[in-house]
């Protein structure tokens, strides 16, 4: 016989179902709520936060660029022959005064070849003078003919007139004419080949001696050199400098044009700087420039750009007004900013990490009453190392957060706590 279920009985099932359907869903709709929440609006700590109101006012407008601190001058030293390091007189480091030897190199060979070159020279010298007194003798012995050639031809030439005066008196006779006037016509003939001879006798030999001379030449040109390089490979400083690299294994092999040290002028420092191609126009020789390295801010001068384009990027130097600060250090990073131009009268915002180039860009806005930032679309256009154009989606007025936020970067909407 079936029994009657009391009615408090039955509530209390339903309600327990009611609460195994309603439980997860409540939970399910609190999560989404949460997520959506955490989502679209979160909060951010009023301390975290750097803002820039927006303004107007002028622009220095300069392409930014990074740098790297260089020695203003940088020097390699080769060896200018293969040998090998017999003694290191310096290490890394050491200032050193123009011509102090830096190494010692084994300079027994590069010795005897110029002194070699040195002997090969005299000797050449001395056969120039040996073959220039042949050449006086030979060509002396053909004048010496010329003159005997020249007394012949006046004898033959008075027996000549002698004959035709004893035939116009009739104590001659034609044959004697006829005989005086060949022998005279063969003796000029002569005369005249023996003239000619002496000519190119005369360039034959002045061109052998130039020859000569023109060897001479090479050859002291082969020995200076030979004593030249013999000098150079007394491995000195060519200037004040601190040492910053040098080979330092006594023993060991160097090749002719290796590396065997590096100096540089750590007194007084430069800036060598890069920047993306599309700024090639906008950096040229002579631009003003500031370097910023941490809190300090140097002015300078663009003093060189490279021509070509390598990767996409292009590389500059500048020059710093001030370039021995005690600050400076090779290898320090450092931010160039390159002024072209003025851009007058325009909405302008604090430069910083946010901008990188003209384009649109996402910042946060805070909002007129104060308690919250609105991610909000942005257009900027050119900038200074201070001061970012503002073309669109700011008014004057308004304030921006020119710092990262992290995550939260991508969040549309931030509550601000504190």
């Amino acid at each position: 016989m079936d029994r009657q279920i009391p009615q408090n009985e039955i509530r209390r099932r339903k309600l327990i179902k009611g609460l195994r359907v309603g439980l997860p869903t409540v939970a399910v709709l609190g999560l989404g709520y949460w997520l959506l929440a955490s989502m679209t609006s979160t909060e951010v700590r009023r301390s975290q936060l750097r803002f820039s109101q927006v303004e107007r006012g002028d622009i220095e407008v300069s392409v930014s660029a990074s740098g790297q601190v260089a020695a203003a001058f940088e020097e390699v030293i080769n060896s200018p022959i293969s040998s090998r390091i017999i003694e290191v007189c310096h290490r890394a480091g050491d200032v050193v005064e123009a011509g102090t030897p830096l190494l010692v190199l084994d300079l027994h060979a590069a010795r005897v070849q110029a002194e070699k070159q040195s002997d090969q020279l005299r000797m050449k010298r001395l056969e120039l003078e040996r073959q220039l007194v042949g050449d006086n003798t030979a060509l002396g012995a053909i004048e010496m003919q010329i003159k005997v050639g020249e007394m012949k031809v006046e004898r033959l030439r008075a027996e000549y007139a002698n004959e035709r005066y004893l035939d116009s008196i009739g104590s001659g006779t034609t044959d004697k004419v006829r005989e005086a006037a060949f022998a005279l016509r063969s003796a000029e003939l002569e005369l005249e080949q023996l003239s000619r001879q002496l000519s190119d006798e005369r360039a034959s030999r002045r061109a052998a001696a130039d020859v000569t001379r023109l060897e001479i030449e090479i050859m002291a040109k082969e020995a200076d050199m030979a004593a030249r390089t013999l000098g150079e490979a007394e491995i000195r400083a060519p200037r004040r400098a601190t040492i910053t690299q040098i080979s330092d294994r006594i023993g060991s092999q160097v090749s002719q044009g290796e590396v065997v040290a590096t100096i540089a002028d750590l007194g007084h420092y430069k800036i060598t700087a890069e920047a993306t191609d599309a700024y090639a126009a906008s950096i040229e020789t002579g631009n003003p420039a500031k370097v910023r390295i941490g809190t300090l801010t140097l002015d300078g001068i663009v003093s060189t750009v490279t021509p070509t384009s390598t990767s996409g990027v292009i590389s500059f130097t500048v020059s710093l007004d001030n370039d021995s600060i005690d600050r400076l250090r090779p290898g320090l990073r450092s931010d160039v900013y390159v002024s072209n131009g003025m851009a007058s009268d325009v909405l302008r915002i604090a430069n910083g990490q946010y901008y990188s180039k003209p384009g649109k860009y996402r910042l946060f806005v805070l909002s007129a009453d104060g308690t919250r930032l609105e991610r909000r679309d942005v257009e900027l256009g050119v900038a200074s190392m201070d001061h970012v154009q503002v073309i669109s989606g700011l008014n004057a007025g308004e304030k921006v957060v020119v710092v990262p936020l992290g995550a939260l970067e991508e969040k549309e909407t931030l509550e601000i706590d504190g």
